[in-house]
């Protein structure tokens, strides 16, 4: 039996319609002395110098000065890790009462969670972007607080371009194929790169699939993993794109996402998929990059605007340690317009907020990223608020790239795929 996997939001806003929000503090107020919060958030930085343990310390020491009594630690674990240490910690007991990390419906599912109407203002709740909103309901309420986003562009190297003589960024597959034929011809060594390695394969995956017309998803709100729009899709990179070398030496299934975004930031690739944070590395190394919209099926037409993939990390306030009125004021304070905007800017992110994405830090959003928050308005996210999702996530990145392989016949994988993503749902 196919499980709705989807869900009306409870909140979403409507963008660039909201005032601009003062933080005023959990609806109920709260002790003036209310003891210790303990938060577990995702590490951002990848170097000393790069540290999310800045940013905490001056809004958390902020948020004391201003709620004397309250304090909060913060515990920074590696992105890597922060969603099996925080079930880890659930489950033995010692759940923290705020965490920033990947997931949330799991939690929310086995009602631990408060949710956004149990902490927050009207205002601040219906401030979210709706996309964001959308994919953070569970059970229709909100109980992922999107916190820091981004969306998918497709990335060209203007310089390799133009040495292959490709005038045009590819507005369909066949114009794609064609500037990766030309970029291979002027020796590129990654014509195309195609990372469906077990880092991040399931938003590569997502992607091509939604430039077709599919995705993950069908209109019922049913996992859709074996749709005949997808199995087409991936019968077509493999015969136009990997077939005749297109995505470089490296099989898609052994190319990650960070090996793939490194051969670009070294001039080694013509066209990839990517988001805001790599196109400020690639300006900062001087290389010229174009973004535009993922190329669409030859089917659809280069007329049709599929969404892109958006992708949300979560804030999530665990009821265990009984403190709703103080975590409600932290997170009030927390997502304050200049505290969101200053920690977006930072790791080169969207902003979750309306709000904030009209008012950033700095004054105003770069023209990419202006690009790249157009496009989330529309983007579409992963199915996170289904609680098998975090199961299914795996099995596609574990997957996908062995039906694009020599010989790989896409419709079993898929069909593979999607058999286990039914047991997933149905244990749940």
């Amino acid at each position: 039996m196919r499980r709705k996997i989807f869900g009306p939001a409870a909140t979403a806003a409507v963008l660039g319609l909201l005032p601009q929000l003062s933080g005023c503090g959990a609806p109920d107020g709260g002790a003036a002395d209310s003891g210790t919060l303990r938060m577990v958030a995702a590490e951002y930085g990848d170097t000393p110098a790069t540290s999310s343990k800045a940013y905490w310390d001056k809004v958390t020491g902020a948020f004391t000065d201003a709620n004397p009594g309250i304090k909060v630690e913060v515990r920074l674990v590696p992105w890597a890790d922060i969603d099996r240490e925080v079930s880890r910690m659930v489950k033995e007991g010692e759940a923290p009462d705020v965490a920033l990390m990947g997931s949330y419906s799991d939690f929310a599912a086995q009602g631990k969670l408060y949710s956004a109407e149990e902490l927050l203002s009207v205002g601040a709740e219906a401030n979210f972007l709706q996309p964001l909103a959308e994919a953070g309901t569970f059970d229709n309420r909100l109980y992922g607080l999107p916190f820091v986003a981004s969306s998918r562009l497709l990335f060209y190297n203007e310089a390799l371009f133009a040495k292959a003589g490709v005038k045009e960024a590819p507005k369909t597959w066949s114009d794609l194929k064609a500037a990766a034929k030309a970029l291979k011809d002027k020796g590129v060594k990654y014509p195309y790169a195609l990372p469906l390695g077990p880092e991040e394969a399931h938003a590569e995956a997502l992607i091509w699939e939604l430039s077709n017309g599919g995705g993950y998803a069908d209109g019922r709100g049913s996992y859709s993993l074996d749709s005949e729009k997808n199995i087409k899709t991936w019968q077509w990179v493999r015969d136009n794109l990997v077939a005749p070398g297109l995505v470089g030496p490296t099989a898609p299934s052994r190319t990650n996402r960070a090996d793939a975004f490194a051969a670009f930031l070294r001039g080694e690739v013509g066209m990839l998929n990517g988001y805001p944070s790599l196109a400020h590395e690639a300006a900062a190394k001087g290389i010229g990059v174009g973004t535009v919209a993922m190329p669409v099926s030859d089917t659809l037409g280069s007329g049709e605007s599929p969404p892109t993939v958006g992708v949300a990390d979560w804030m999530v306030a665990f009821r265990q340690n009984d403190k709703r009125a103080e975590i409600g004021r932290f997170l009030e304070f927390v997502y304050q317009d200049k505290n969101l905007s200053d920690f977006a800017g930072r790791y080169h992110l969207l902003p979750a907020t309306a709000s904030a994405a009209r008012t950033p830090a700095g004054g105003g959003l770069s023209r990419t990223d202006e690009d790249f928050l157009s496009a989330l308005r529309t983007a579409r996210l992963y199915p996170v608020n289904d609680p098998s999702w975090v199961t299914v996530s795996d099995t596609i990145k574990r997957t996908i790239g062995r039906a694009v392989e020599p010989g790989g016949d896409p419709k079993a994988v898929l069909e593979e795929m999607a058999h286990q993503a039914e047991e997933a749902a149905d244990r749940r």
